[in-house]
C-alpha cells in the first residue's frame, strides 16, 4: 500500500508528531518509523501518537507507562558505541521483550537541541545499562511527580502545574534520570521538593482543659523534664518490597523508578534518623532486607531489635527495636496467631511484645510493656481479626503484669486494618464489646457496604484456645503439653454437667483489663477532616495506631481512661497526621520522598511512677 503522506502531515499540524521533518520521501518515511516522541528515553508525546496514529496496530496505541520494554544490550550497542545510534521498532509482542531491534540514525529525524543534545553529546555506553536493563514508558495523564492521576484528581485550591519544573529536575541529573538504581545522600533529602511538612503538636494542661501547641516551651511541665523519663515511640508500615510487586495496582500512581527497593530504603532509613525515636515498632519487614541491611543499619543508629517474621509464605513480618541508651531488654516474646489444629486460625500474621526497663534512677523497678502488631488485612473476616487481637492481648497480659498485681504502662502500636469508630478499635478503647448478631464484614469498618454478612459465631473462638473471653490465658502455651494427662481425665466428666457450665459461659461479650487511649483523635478539631494514615491508588485512611495506658492526670487521654493504673504514661506531644487532600498534592503514597503507602506515626511520653 502506498504512504499516506497527507495524514502524516495532517497529525503533524495536530501536534501528535514530535518535529516538522525537511527533505524528501525517504527523509519522511524514516520518521514516520522512528520512535514518535520529543526525547527518545522520556519524551511525553507517546501515547499521544499511539492514540491517533492509525497505521499502528490497535495493541500498540493503548500502551500506556505500566509496559516495559526490555533491552537486548548485545543486540542492540556494539562495545564502546554512543547511544545515539538508537532503534526503532519493528514490532510488538504483548506482554513479552521486544523483538530485534533495528539499529537507525536519528540525526535526519530529531532535533539536535535541548536535552536530547545533551544526551548525545554523553559517552553513555553499553556498561552504564548493565545494571537496569529496562525503561518505563512515561504516563501521559501525569505530567509530574506532582500531579494527580485522572483516578485521585483532587481540585486543590491554589496547586499549579508543576510539569514544567519537574521536567527540568528530570534531565538535570542523567544517572538519576536514567539509572532505576538511586543512592541518595542525607544532605539530598533536605533540598528535595514536593514535600508536605508535619508539625510536631504538644499538650498543655490548662485545669481540665487540654490545649494544642506547635512550640514545645509552650509546656511549663516539660521544662522539669530533666528529672523525669521522657522517651518517644514510632509505629511505621515500611511497605515490604514483596508485597509492594504482589499488589501492583495499587501503585500506579507511582512512577516505577520510585518503587524500587534501592531507592526506597535509603528515604526510610533517612526518615528514621531524622525522626530518632526511641522505640521503633516496624510492621511489613522483609526477612531478607531485615537479615542484610535494615538490622545492620539501626545498630549503627544505636537500636537493639527484635523481630517475629510471619509463619507462612510471605516475608515479612514485625520488628521492635529500642536505644539501648534508653532501655534494658526485660523479655521478648512472639506470638504466632497461626494455629493448625484450629481452623479458625489459617492466617500467618504474627505479633511481638517486649518487656523494657528504662534506663534511669526511679524509687521502684518501673517497665514498659511495649507491643507491635499487624492484623489480618481481609475485610471479609472480622472473625479471624478479633481472635488475633485477644491472642495479642492475652499474651500482653501474661508479660504486663507486676509484682503488686498492677499492670506496667503498657504501648501496643501497628496496623490493625480497621477503622476508627469500627467495633474492633472501640473494643481496644473501651476495653468491651458485644458482638452478638455483629456481621463478620462489619468488624473493621474498612468497607461501607461490607460483603461479609455473616453473623459472628458465639464465641468466636473455641475453648482448645486457651483463652477466655476476657481476653487472657485460661492455660498458658507452655503448660498446655504439661497438662494433656489432666484434660483426658477431666474429658470424662458428665455429659450433662458439661452442657449446663457450657450453657453457662456462653457469652457474646469480650471484654479486656487495660484501659487504653489513642494518641490521635482521627479527626482534626478545626474542619473535622479525617486524618490519614496510608494513601494509594485504591483508598485513603486511617488503619495505623498507637494506644497506650494513660496516667490518671494525663487530660490527653479519652474519657474513660482517667481511672487508669496508678501509674501510667502521660502524652506530651506527637507528630501530627494529614489529611486526603495534603497527600495527593504530592502524589499520594508512596513518592520521592516518602517510600511507603504508609505514614509514620510518632508520640512522646512520661512515665508517671505510682
Amino acid at each position: 500500500r502506498p504512504w499516506d503522506y497527507k495524514s502524516q502531515e495532517r497529525a503533524g499540524a495536530a501536534g501528535c508528531h514530535p518535529c516538522r521533518v525537511s527533505g524528501g520521501p525517504a527523509a519522511r518515511r524514516r520518521a514516520e518509523l522512528a520512535l514518535p516522541w520529543d526525547d527518545p528515553l522520556w519524551g511525553n508525546k507517546t501515547c499521544a501518537f499511539f492514540g491517533r496514529h492509525s497505521m499502528l496496530p490497535r495493541h500498540v496505541q493503548r500502551l500506556g507507562r505500566d509496559w516495559i520494554a526490555h533491552w537486548n544490550g548485545s543486540q542492540i550497542f556494539a562495545s564502546n558505541s554512543l547511544a545515539s545510534n538508537y532503534m526503532r521498532w519493528a514490532g510488538y509482542s504483548p506482554w513479552a521483550s521486544f523483538p530485534l531491534p533495528v539499529p537507525v540514525d536519528f540525526s535526519a529525524n530529531w532535533r539536535s537541541c535541548g536535552p536530547w543534545r545533551q544526551f548525545q553529546n554523553s559517552n553513555w555506553q553499553l556498561d552504564n545499562f548493565m545494571q537496569s536493563s529496562c525503561f518505563h514508558l512515561p504516563n501521559p495523564s501525569m505530567k509530574s511527580e506532582g500531579e494527580e492521576p485522572l483516578i485521585k484528581k483532587r481540585r486543590l485550591s491554589g496547586q499549579h502545574d508543576t510539569s514544567a519544573s519537574e521536567e527540568e529536575t528530570n534531565f538535570a541529573n542523567q544517572e538519576e534520570a536514567l539509572c532505576l538504581s538511586v543512592a541518595q545522600g542525607e544532605g539530598k533529602h533536605s533540598s528535595k521538593k514536593g514535600t508536605v511538612k508535619r508539625h510536631w503538636e504538644y499538650f498543655c494542661q490548662h485545669g481540665r482543659t487540654t490545649k494544642i501547641f506547635e512550640n514545645k516551651e509552650t509546656d511549663q511541665s516539660n521544662r522539669e523534664s530533666d528529672a523525669k523519663f521522657d522517651f518517644t515511640v514510632m509505629s511505621y508500615n515500611i511497605l515490604s518490597q514483596n508485597l509492594l510487586e504482589d499488589n501492583s495496582h495499587l501503585y500506579r500512581h507511582c512512577r516505577q523508578r520510585l518503587l524500587i527497593w534501592t531507592y526506597r530504603f535509603p528515604n526510610i532509613l533517612q526518615e528514621i534518623k531524622q525522626l530518632d525515636a526511641d522505640v521503633l515498632c516496624l510492621q511489613e519487614v522483609q526477612e531478607d532486607h531485615y537479615r542484610t541491611e535494615i538490622k545492620s543499619s539501626l545498630e549503627t543508629l544505636g537500636y537493639h531489635c527484635e523481630y517475629k517474621m510471619r509463619t507462612g509464605r510471605k516475608p515479612d513480618g514485625c520488628a521492635i527495636c529500642f536505644k539501648t541508651s534508653k532501655f534494658r531488654l526485660i523479655s521478648s516474646n512472639p506470638v504466632e496467631f497461626f494455629r493448625r489444629d484450629i481452623p479458625l486460625l489459617d492466617r500467618d500474621n504474627v505479633g511481638l511484645v517486649l518487656l523494657l526497663q528504662p534506663r534511669f534512677h526511679c524509687k521502684t523497678n518501673a517497665a514498659i510493656c511495649i507491643a507491635n502488631t499487624h492484623l489480618l488485612y481481609n475485610p471479609r473476616r472480622g472473625d479471624i481479626k478479633l481472635t488475633q487481637l485477644a491472642m495479642l492481648l492475652a499474651e500482653i497480659a501474661s508479660v504486663a503484669p507486676q509484682k503488686d498485681g498492677t499492670f506496667c504502662p503498657i504501648i501496643i502500636c501497628g496496623d490493625f486494618n480497621s477503622v476508627p469508630g469500627s467495633p474492633l478499635y472501640r473494643f481496644i478503647k473501651e476495653g468491651k464489646l458485644n458482638y452478638e448478631g455483629l456481621a463478620i464484614g462489619k468488624v473493621s469498618g474498612q468497607e461501607q457496604f461490607s460483603r461479609g454478612q455473616r453473623i459472628l459465631s458465639i464465641p468466636i473462638w473455641p475453648k482448645k484456645l486457651g483463652i477466655s473471653q476476657n481476653c487472657v490465658y485460661e492455660i498458658k502455651p507452655q503448660q498446655e503439653e504439661e497438662n494433656a494427662g489432666e484434660k483426658l481425665e477431666e474429658a470424662k466428666l458428665d455429659n450433662a454437667q458439661e452442657i449446663v457450665i457450657a450453657s453457662e459461659k456462653l457469652s457474646s461479650k469480650l471484654q479486656h483489663h487495660f484501659k487504653l487511649s489513642s494518641v490521635y483523635s482521627h479527626y482534626f478539631p478545626e474542619t473535622g477532616i479525617p486524618e490519614v494514615t496510608t494513601c494509594h491508588s485504591r483508598s485513603a485512611v486511617t488503619v495505623d495506631y498507637i494506644f497506650y495506658s494513660a496516667a490518671n492526670d494525663d487530660n490527653a487521654a479519652q474519657p474513660g481512661a482517667e481511672d487508669s493504673f496508678h501509674g501510667g504514661l502521660k502524652l506530651l506531644g506527637r507528630l501530627a497526621l494529614l489529611t486526603e487532600k495534603d497527600l495527593w498534592t504530592v502524589n499520594g503514597l508512596p513518592n520521592e520522598n516518602n517510600s511507603s503507602d504508609h505514614l509514620p506515626l510518632l508520640a512522646e511520653f512520661r512515665l508517671i511512677e505510682r
